[in-house]
């Protein structure tokens, strides 16, 4: 048995031997139960759907670019 400590936010680390037998990664979704006097982790059926592409993954801190942007407007008459 190993022993993990809770931080101030409720938040405990699991070992990672355990993580690594059981498949747990970043993002797994847990679900916790009461049984008697200590608590139950088991992994919930919602881990099954695996992430196929990263779209909207990244968050960007740039302005959006309108959909009707072209660039060649940004080019000036003057240079002829």
């Amino acid at each position: 048995m190993q022993t993990t400590s809770v931080t101030s936010k409720g938040q405990i680390t699991l070992p990672k031997s355990i993580r690594e037998q059981l498949g747990i990664n970043a993002g797994c979704k847990m679900l916790a139960t009461i049984v008697g006097d200590h608590i139950e982790l088991r992994l919930s059926d919602d881990n099954t759907e695996q992430v196929t592409t990263g779209f909207g993954m990244l968050k960007s801190r740039r302005a959006a670019v309108p959909a009707d942007f072209d660039p060649a407007n940004l080019l000036n008459d003057d240079r002829a």
